[in-house]
């Protein structure tokens, strides 16, 4: 196996730019000239998206920017010593040490061990001080290969079960000799604690969350047991384990995967970054909930992978959980929502805005059902004379696309509804939520019943997977019982009871909506607007945009006031990142942090692109000035646009998708009026009453940072 570092890779006290990105392209260069990479713009790429998830400096000077990458040949370590320190989002200030670490998009199992084996060293103060005290390339590679040769290397080792008797567990199955603690309770018998972390990539914050906590309870004499859910393998905890633990800690930033053994656990709950922050705190907080009879506790139905509200401890409130299963619902409707819109958007580019209408020559069949039915490449759709209907190879292609988006479209309502109930109810939700999704659409009462079905679903399937059945019966309820039942009474109830009332609803609404026409447009652009930057990716922001999205499918033939809302939610959901980005880097710079404008750069393409969670980072640093600003700024988008009657095809895209757009000029035009409105706002909210960023902490924007207590660097460590 070839080594994972060479000199050529390394960079001592080197200037390698300002801002991190600066840094993450120069590094993925030396990775590129080595030959280990394909293209070093791709690889720096891939490494800021994974940036963009969470910020990826370490208390202590250190950045470990990393991802997994189709341009990476060969698994990499790329290392510099920053001179200057370049800001990498810690909670103490910038990073002087730097480490890439390029895994192949398919990397093997020893690779990534010794990948991760890296990053559980970087905690360890003795191996960042030689670091530091390196004087050539040569030493800093005799270093890394130290710590992520096989020999070196715990992960490799499985985990242990609890020690008996006084020893403390790590997460690599070793034991250390027990310390007394306050922790422990005065009859002597020891706390445990078991825990799981994860990351998106499954590299570094996996790991060395698990180091942290590991050795956070070794300090404090408790019992520790951690299952790492990464990218080299994942050996889980002992049952054994898990029922004699006293509480659970989740630090993960992606779901937990087979959740269900812990149910019934006191749980703490958080990403993988608080608790490489603060293990001790959240060991105590984990404690504390077992001793609390109303705690938090893991529930027995959660969805087995799948992320349930990160919180400090205590019960989740009934708010919290309908949001978790509205926005699961939206989470997994939105790609075919993506797919189906885009396609449908291309049909009409190829095809010509006829291509959705009835063709006179077939019975109950459109132009693009019948020609893409009833032709192949080598027999083309001859001219129609149609106007607006193109003929040949392009409107072949455009009744293709229509189709394929059409059928796409159908999965819309059972999809919101199917996984609706999943959160709810795990795997036994999903068949009775689909069923109710497309029994919804039968009976006309569109995604309105498909949330309320939904939601019905999953609790007749949670109600029923929990019945006490005999041992012989137990094998027929998942795959027989419950989704049978189940189907039957939530659908039956949608059929019978729901389906009337909430399809007069729907359609109440529709004419409502389709009645709305000049001053009363304005009215509309404005509420819609304001939904679109209330919460920037939240509950409301997701209502405006499932409302729009479900209704382009009805309207693709007509046109009218479902396009137009279609429109209206994109551009006022463009509007607050790009306003947040003319403000913290054209207009009043000075009034951000180094990180803030950093988010600035990349809030231009996410505004553009219709990402409005790009502002997120912002409204969560500054609630109470961004949020109204760019609701303001979104409130004149949306007028502009609903006034002006622009209709839209695409359901996402923003600029991208300007060939969708009944008049892309005007679009752009409202969008740009938005953005400066939305951005002179928050500029003049934030110069009233604030120090300028030399007096606001680095770490404003990172939630994750928001309480953090980071430890005091090394002596000869870069000054923060």
């Amino acid at each position: 196996m070839s080594a994972l570092i060479t000199t050529s890779l390394v960079a001592i006290d080197a200037d390698l730019g300002r801002d991190k990105s600066d840094v993450v392209g120069r590094l993925a260069g030396l990775v590129a000239d080595a030959g280990r990479a394909t293209s070093a713009e791709a690889l720096r790429a891939d490494a800021m998206a994974r940036e963009a998830k969470a910020a990826t400096g370490l208390p202590g000077g250190i950045a470990i920017p990393h991802c997994r990458s189709g341009a990476v040949t060969q698994a990499s370590l790329a290392f510099a010593r920053l001179s200057p320190p370049v800001d990498f989002g810690a909670p103490d200030g910038p990073a002087d040490l730097a480490f890439l670490i390029a895994a192949p998009e398919h990397g093997d199992a020893d690779h990534l061990t010794l990948l991760t084996a890296l990053a559980r060293a970087l905690v360890r103060p003795a191996f960042v001080a030689s670091l530091r005290a390196a004087a050539t390339a040569e030493e800093v590679v005799a270093l890394v290969e130290e710590v992520v040769s096989p020999a070196a290397t715990p992960a490799a080792a499985p985990p242990a079960a609890a020690p008996a008797g006084g020893a403390t567990a790590t997460s690599a199955g070793a034991t250390a000799p027990a310390t007394a603690s306050p922790e422990q309770p005065s009859g002597g018998a020891r706390r445990s604690i078991v825990a799981v972390t994860a990351c998106p990539t499954g590299i570094a914050h996996t790991y060395m969350a698990a180091d942290k906590l590991t050795a956070a309870a070794q300090e404090m004499g408790v019992d520790l047991q951690v299952e790492t859910q990464g990218s080299s393998g994942s050996t889980p905890l002992d049952p054994s384990v898990i029922s004699r633990a006293d509480a659970a800690i989740f630090a993960v930033d992606v779901g937990v995967k087979d959740r269900d053994r812990f149910a019934g656990k006191p749980l703490v709950q958080s990403g993988t970054k608080r608790a490489m922050n603060e293990p001790q705190v959240m060991i105590r907080e984990a404690l504390a909930a077992a001793d609390d009879p109303n705690g938090r506790r893991v529930p027995g139905t959660a969805g087995a992978g799948e992320p349930s509200p990160a919180g400090d401890g205590g019960k989740p409130s009934l708010g919290g959980e309908i949001r978790r299963w509205l926005l699961t619902g939206v989470s997994y409707m939105i790609p075919f929502v993506a797919a189906g819109g885009l396609l449908i958007a291309l049909g009409f580019l190829f095809g010509g805005y006829q291509i959705v209408n009835p063709d006179p020559d077939t019975e109950g069949l459109s132009y693009a059902a019948n020609w893409a039915l009833n032709n192949h490449f080598f027999n083309l759709p001859v001219a129609s004379g149609v106007e607006g209907l193109n003929d040949g190879f392009l409107g072949y292609l455009g009744a293709v696309c229509t189709v394929l988006g059409q059928a796409a479209f159908g999965f819309l309502v059972p999809a919101l509804a199917g996984y609706i109930a999943y959160a709810i109810a795990d795997r036994p939700g999903i068949v009775p939520g689909f069923v109710v999704g497309a029994v919804s659409l039968t009976v006309g009462a569109g995604f309105l019943g498909g949330v309320v079905g939904g939601i019905l679903a999953g609790f007749v399937a949670r109600w029923i997977s929990r019945w006490k059945l005999p041992t012989w019966a137990r094998g027929l309820q998942p795959v027989v019982i419950i989704p049978l039942l189940a189907t039957l009474v939530s659908s039956g109830l949608m059929v019978v009871v729901l389906g009337q009332p909430l399809a007069a609803a729907l359609t109440g609404l529709g004419d409502f909506l389709n009645g709305l026409t000049g001053t009363s447009a304005i009215l509309l652009g404005i509420i819609l607007g304001l939904m679109m930057c209330f919460d920037l990716g939240g509950p409301v922001n997701k209502a405006a945009y499932v409302f729009a999205t479900t209704g382009l499918a009805a309207a693709a033939t007509t046109g009218g006031a479902p396009l137009v809302i279609m429109a209206t939610v994109m551009a006022a959901g463009m509007v607050p990142p790009l306003a947040m980005a003319l403000s913290s880097t054209l207009l009043r710079p000075k009034l951000y942090t180094p990180a803030e404008r950093d988010n600035g750069k990349a809030a231009w393409l996410l505004g553009a692109s219709f990402i409005s969670e790009g502002a997120i980072p912002f409204a969560a640093a500054d609630p109470l000035r961004v949020i109204p600003s760019m609701m303001l700024g979104g409130a004149t988008t949306g007028a502009i646009v609903a006034v002006s009657g622009i209709e839209l095809r695409a359901p996402h895209g923003g600029i991208f998708v300007f060939f969708a757009m009944s008049n892309a000029v005007l679009f752009a035009i409202a969008v740009l009026i938005g953005a400066i409105v939305g951005g002179v706002a928050v500029t003049i909210a934030k110069s009233i009453g604030r120090p300028k960023a030399d007096a606001v902490p680095e770490d404003a924007v990172d939630l994750a940072h928001a309480h953090a207590v980071t430890p005091a660097r090394p002596a000869g460590s870069a000054a923060a």
